[in-house]
């Protein structure tokens, strides 16, 4: 086997040095498609049947998913070399037996690389009271509590004085895309870096304590992000983007344990979100769920002392159990999507873990196959943490058309007697259902969204006459695939009994396409993009941050402006709200009167979750800066789009710090 093994790594190394094809392939593909061509973030390309003019077509094109690529990114014989190193790949010129190398082989294997500066931090094991009720001056969860409602009850820092804020120490983080959120206990930070690397810092003064960086393939790093980390005892936890689950030891970084959830690297599987803690149970959302096999998309969860696999729940009903009929006769090879991409929320009343999905795939119910609703897409599901069932499910939008995930943050609210969940989705419509028995509450639309209606007494989404599209035919709607809202999560403020909302009002005009349904395949479908606007109701205006009444559904106030916002709000016992924008802008906003009263500057686009924290009685807002997603809608085609004017750097990620002056605390 070993003789074997290297004959292919040879093989593979001379082959790299005399294909330009692999070359270009790699820069630019793989990191969507995977380095096999079988697919990841994107369709799988192999076998690969297309001309090479059809790939130079499709490269020219770009699509929601993926940027454009002009002949001075790749040159045409660029793109021939590309469409000739993936027809080597689907058979001939590789070699003819490359074996799986075994999960436990030493070879296979690479010690992880963990740097230590020699200081390890003194702190405490983390337990499950603790999440359930942090300590105000940790930020020990995702959203901070298990509630999600991303608050802190710090309040040094107010609308008084908050003017007064200034830098008090920044770290660099690794370069691609990076929307991290940092966690801190006990005046340690913790922060996931593109690349699945892992620093502790002290918080106080920004000072590298340890740093983890997981071996994988070096052109992968950028593309690897984590947007979150779990504690618990005495471990930090990775999610990564190979699809394992890594408990790495909180005072030295040493990996603790290393649990495969995502089953062979061919899978296509991957974590671009950190897990949360139930009960003692890591519970994780697989993304990656596009290809078209007999695998389908999983929430999982891991004993969070020792990394055992306890369970794994499909987010796609399968053919002869419940719900599998909503699919209609559609084969469990082409059921696909789902991917449960965000973290969810846990009530450990309840002992229910909330958690969103996303949509079917392809997008368009047409070129699915199915106009069915596609159970448990675009869903809330209520699971055990104990054995992953599904103890109750709500589908917000069946059978959905236009990519409008409602995969993102699940907030659980206490309120005029009843206990509630709290969710928006890129629609823009802000959901509440009974967190008990998952009975449909009420729905608030935000007013931009022109696809669906929903039936006020049953919750029941439909498209609107017209607008469900068809193959072929361009169609025009609000918001674009980008959505109103999306992966920036709304913040909860228990005083002004508000939800704090970044929006970005936009909407596109494009066309689906029909595409080929073979085992192997998949992907979102391809969608030709005609072009974006901004929206009818702000005509030069992108970003919008509201303050929805819970109890009413009626903005207490708004706050429009030219860019879009890029980060999650946070909000403060302070009576503050914290958020960043897309030109590199960071604000702090008042929380009654939506009075702007700080602005700060960062090297490039604000990105990720803002947190705030203290450290011997000094209170912290710490706030990343950095790339996103190449190609993505929401902050690279439509505000490129639409906001010529403004460009952000192509490096800059970091993670900024800032605190009062010594002499205003």
């Amino acid at each position: 086997m070993t003789s074997t093994l290297l004959a292919g790594v040879a093989w593979r190394s001379v082959h790299a040095q005399t294909n330009p094809g692999k070359v270009f392939f790699d820069r630019a593909c793989a990191s969507c498609h995977g380095s096999d061509a079988a697919g990841s973030l994107g369709p799988a390309l192999v076998p690969f049947e297309s001309s090479d003019q059809d790939l130079i077509a499709v490269v020219r094109a770009g699509g929601t998913q993926m940027r454009s690529f002009t002949s001075r990114d790749l040159a045409d014989e660029d793109v021939r070399a590309v469409a000739a190193y993936l027809r080597s790949m689907s058979g001939a010129g590789a070699p003819r037996s490359q074996p799986t190398v075994n999960a436990t082989s030493r070879v296979a294997t690479p010690r992880p690389d963990v740097f230590s500066t020699g200081m390890a931090p003194q702190i405490s094991e983390v337990t499950d009271g603790m999440l359930a009720s942090p300590n105000p001056a940790d930020w020990l969860s995702w959203r901070r509590t298990l509630d999600g409602w991303g608050y802190s009850p710090l309040n040094q820092i107010t609308p008084a004085n908050v003017g007064s804020l200034q830098l008090a120490w920044s770290w660099a983080l690794e370069p691609g895309t990076s929307q991290t959120t940092p966690i801190v206990h006990d005046g340690v930070m913790f922060v996931a870096n593109p690349g699945n690397v892992v620093d502790a810092l002290d918080a106080r003064t920004g000072q590298l304590l340890w740093e983890y960086r997981r071996p994988i393939e070096e052109r992968r790093r950028q593309s690897a992000q984590s947007r979150s980390l779990a504690i618990y005892r005495d471990v930090v936890v990775l999610a990564t983007v190979d699809a394992h689950l890594v408990g790495l030891d909180t005072r030295t970084g040493a990996v603790r344990w290393d649990t495969n959830v995502g089953g062979a690297p061919t899978s296509g599987f991957t974590f671009t979100s950190g897990p949360i803690v139930a009960d003692g149970t890591i519970v994780g959302g697989l993304t990656g769920c596009s290809r078209f096999d007999d695998e389908t998309c999983y929430i999982v969860g891991v004993d969070g002392a020792s990394g055992r696999l306890l369970w794994r729940t499909s987010t796609i009903a399968m053919p002869g159990q419940p719900g599998g009929d909503t699919w209609g006769d559609l084969a469990l090879t082409f059921r696909a999507g789902g991917d449960a991409w965000m973290p969810g929320s846990y009530d450990p009343v309840s002992k229910l873990i909330y958690w969103g999905t996303a949509q079917a795939k392809p997008w368009a119910q047409a070129v699915r196959g199915t106009d069915g609703e596609a159970l448990y897409t675009n869903s809330t599901l209520a699971l055990n943490p104990k054995t992953g069932s599904i103890t109750w499910h709500f589908q917000h939008l069946p059978g959905e058309s236009y990519d409008m995930d409602e995969a993102f943050e699940r907030i659980l609210i206490d309120h005029d007697g009843r206990s509630s969940v709290f969710t928006m989705g890129k629609l823009g419509i802000l959901w509440e259902l009974d967190r008990k028995s998952g009975r449909f509450v009420q729905a608030v639309d935000t007013g931009y969204q022109t696809l669906v209606d929903v039936n006020p007494r049953t919750g029941r989404a439909t498209y609107k006459p017209g607008m469900l599209q068809r193959t072929g035919q361009p169609i025009t709607f609000c918001p674009s695939t980008g959505g109103l809202k999306s992966l920036r999560a709304m913040a909860y403020h228990p005083t002004t009994q508000a939800l704090y909302v970044p929006l970005n009002l936009n909407c596109e005009t494009a066309t689906f396409e029909a595409m080929d349904r073979r085992e192997g395949g998949g992907g979102v479908g391809s969608v030709r993009v005609g072009e974006y606007t901004f929206h009818p109701k702000s005509p030069t205006q992108m970003g919008e941050l509201q303050a929805l009444d819970i109890n009413t559904g009626r903005p207490l106030w708004r706050q429009r402006r030219r860019a879009p916002y890029n980060t999650a709000t946070l909000t403060t016992g302070g009576g503050l709200v914290f958020v960043g924008a897309w030109d590199r802008s960071a604000f702090a906003y008042d929380a009654t009167t939506g009075a702007p009263l700080w602005e700060t500057r960062l090297p490039t686009m604000a990105n990720g979750f803002p947190i705030t924290y203290a450290v011997n009685g000094r209170q912290y807002v710490a706030i990343g800066a950095g790339a996103s997603i190449a190609g993505s809608s929401w902050t690279v085609r439509v505000p490129g789009a639409l906001l010529t004017e403004i460009k952000n750097p192509a490096s800059g990620n970091g993670i900024f710090v800032f605190a009062l002056p010594e002499a205003q605390r």
